[in-house]
């Protein structure tokens, strides 16, 4: 199920006062690339993407949760027909954001919580997150494990070849771009913890005790840290 992403931008935009040319200027590109993406005669990449809703004070789910499949509910003797936890969201459902140069999101279940945006992630042959080849940096905790293909990782000065089976995470406001130089699409999971207050309450959804107050999350190793310190590992 393939979205209208820039009709949705365009809305959000104008439901908060912003001129096309401003929020242009704010997230560095054209006012005439923006109106492109609105109007649906371009893609953004994923570097714009993360900018637009940065900067418009959405969640990459606020984008997509627009567009929100049916969901198939559980049988229970017990109880009969009842909205399970563990949701099934058709394959044919799945939410999709087609981006520029064969980038694709596709939303997994996530059963309506804020906590992480699940997606699928696909890298066509030669596509990268960004098309100027710039690195990227938003603020997120990302997590994710490769399943098909070879994927390039690039975070501040590192470089990471991604194989079948590699996972990773890491701080997403350190400037980073993903790559695939090979002659295979590249598809993973990923997991995407929008902003940084979501990390402490992905914490408390987990159900692992509160923070100290003074203590800060300054990186998803924190996070994984503060997690096995809560569970006494």
């Amino acid at each position: 199920m393939s979205l209208a992403v820039g009709v949705e931008l365009r809305r959000i935009r104008e439901s908060k006062k912003l001129s096309l040319r401003s929020v242009a200027t704010a997230v560095g590109v054209s006012a005439s690339l923006l109106s492109q993406v609105e109007t649906g005669k371009t893609q953004p990449s994923v570097s714009t993407l993360y900018a637009l809703v940065n900067h418009l004070g959405v969640s990459l789910d606020g984008l997509m949760g627009q567009h929100r499949p049916s969901l198939t509910m559980a049988q229970t003797p017990e109880r009969g027909t009842v909205a399970s936890d563990a949701v099934v969201q058709r394959s044919n459902e799945m939410p999709t954001i087609e981006m520029e140069n064969g980038v694709v999101w596709e939303r997994l279940a996530d059963g309506g919580s804020d906590v992480a945006d699940p997606l699928i992630v696909t890298y066509s042959p030669g596509a990268s997150s960004s098309v100027e080849g710039k690195l990227m940096r938003h603020t997120a905790l990302e997590y994710g494990v490769l399943i098909e293909g070879e994927l390039i990782l690039k975070i501040d000065f590192e470089e990471y070849t991604l194989l079948p089976g590699d996972s990773f995470c890491f701080d997403a406001s350190r400037p980073h771009m993903y790559q695939n130089i090979s002659t295979r699409p590249a598809k993973g999971i990923w997991f995407v913890i929008g902003r940084r207050e979501m990390a402490y309450k992905s914490l408390a959804d987990l159900g692992l005790s509160p923070l100290i107050a003074d203590r800060k999350l300054k990186s998803a190793v924190d996070v994984l840290e503060v997690m096995k310190s809560q569970r006494g590992e």
